[in-house]
């Protein structure tokens, strides 16, 4: 949540709610595939992490031009250092890291904010179909609300709520935290939230959503 974002040092060291951290069902989940196709999203079951891993490489093609959000969940499934290292992708990331962010400001944020594909994954998403994703700076936002061409997220299936309220207490009380944690981990202030999105609705074809049998990423 914190690329390129100064945060302040005081920050308190903050706890997760438990409660977020339990999987839903195998019912629960395809009830909300139900949903998210409904709202135009397309909605697979992923039954594990390599199933999960090998639906989200099916669905870019070889060369293809790729952005990876920094998430958990990618990086958990394998699919970060496959797509930035393998050298089969087009992958942004390490074109972006090459850049100064003084002077090159703008073609980074080109680069970034509009791929042919964006992977990723969002903090939530509710039983009716509704993605709820935060950021510190935003970068991964704008992608995901128009900006990429495709985008492709996998979802844990912790991350399912009953609704917007509850999407944004398992922002607040469980994403934060724990992505806090991971940053003062390496050496960094801590995190905090600055932008959070909602996807409610999509034109059909766009987004893919992969919902993951078991807890991945947070």
């Amino acid at each position: 949540m914190v690329e390129g974002m100064a945060v302040i040092p005081e920050l308190p060291r903050l706890q997760p709610n438990p409660e977020f951290a339990r999987p839903s069902t195998l019912e629960r989940l395809q009830l909300v595939s139900e949903a998210l196709e409904k709202n135009g999203f397309h909605a697979l079951i992923a039954h594990g992490r390599e199933e999960a891993r090998r639906m989200v490489l099916d669905l870019v093609p070889e060369g293809a031009e790729v952005h990876i959000g920094l998430s958990e969940t990618m990086r958990e499934l394998g699919i970060t250092s496959e797509i930035e290292q393998s050298g089969h992708y087009d992958a942004i990331r390490p074109k972006v890291t090459q850049l100064d962010r003084q002077t090159q400001g703008r073609e980074i944020r080109k680069l970034a904010t509009a791929p042919e594909y964006m992977l990723g994954s969002v903090h939530a998403v509710t039983e009716d179909g509704v993605l709820v994703a935060a950021s510190g700076t935003g970068s991964q936002l704008a992608p995901y609300a128009y900006g990429a061409g495709k985008l492709v997220l996998a979802v844990g299936s912790h991350k399912i709520v009953r609704d917007v309220d509850e999407a944004l207490k398992r922002v607040r009380e469980y994403s934060l935290p724990m992505e806090d944690a991971r940053m003062k981990s390496i050496g960094r202030p801590g995190s905090r939230i600055g932008k959070i999105l909602l996807l409610e609705r999509e034109m059909p074809g766009r987004v893919t959503v992969i919902l993951i049998d078991e807890p991945v990423g947070f």
